[in-house]
């Protein structure tokens, strides 16, 4: 079983420029993989640095040390030393993300805010429209809603764009945040299917869920980030 994303030895701590400068551990010295066909549940109770942890395996916030190795177009990328546009390129083509929130440029129709990363990877515009269609109807978006602009959407409707926009493409690597958030009870199943799905493709997931019943129905298994606390870090981060 491939394993395409590896997590080794990652200190992340925040600097609080308003405090003169003091140092916020995050997270110390985690490491773990995630291989082809699991989703791995990053567990443990708020503030303790999940989401942290998902945004730095994402690229979006740096690390103070270690490596998020990545496998990108046959070679491996350490997304934590990489440049910008790598990260991007790995973005593109090898790792998708599924936020808490949707954040769009306006006056975009929702079907097209979900095709655009089939259209960036260059599939044909009618192919994309459709694969979005497909997604959007599967998640019970009312189809007069498609050629509208999200941002006059409710909350769990603007959440089921974001996922069909996270899940139309084949990424080897998705990262999901509280993707059933603000779902209900029946889009939430929906979405429990969507992850199987993707886990029988052979894509490696790796999420945050805070509803349990939910949590449940996708682990494969669950990984305690309390356990990377600083507080049982060997080498605390120096100021």
């Amino acid at each position: 079983m491939a394993t395409p994303l590896v997590v080794s030895e990652v200190f992340k701590s925040f600097t609080m420029h308003l405090r003169d400068g003091l140092r916020l551990p995050v997270v110390a010295d985690v490491s773990f993989s995630v291989a082809s066909g699991e989703c791995v549940v990053l567990g443990g109770p708020s503030g303790i640095g999940k989401s942290s942890l998902l945004k730095m395996t994402y690229g979006n916030y740096a690390v103070d040390s270690g490596q998020i190795l990545v496998q990108h177009k046959g070679r491996i990328v350490d997304l934590a030393s990489a440049d910008p546009r790598t990260v991007l390129d790995v973005r593109r083509e090898t790792m998708g993300y599924v936020s808490q929130f949707l954040r769009t440029v306006p006056r975009v129709a929702a079907i097209d805010v979900v095709a655009e990363p089939l259209l960036a990877r260059g599939t044909p515009a009618n192919e994309a429209r459709e694969r979005a269609a497909e997604l959007l109807s599967g998640l019970n978006l009312p189809r007069e809603l498609w050629s509208l602009p999200p941002a006059t959407f409710s909350g769990g409707e603007q959440q089921r764009v974001n996922i069909a926009r996270g899940f139309i493409t084949d990424h080897a690597i998705l990262l999901l945040d509280e993707p059933t958030a603000s779902l209900d009870a029946t889009n939430r199943a929906v979405v429990v299917e969507m992850i199987a799905a993707k886990k029988k493709a052979g894509v490696a997931l790796l999420g945050i869920f805070h509803d349990e019943e939910v949590r449940e129905a996708v682990a494969s298994r669950i990984l305690d980030v309390s356990r990377f606390s600083p507080r049982r870090a060997p080498a605390p981060v120096e100021a």
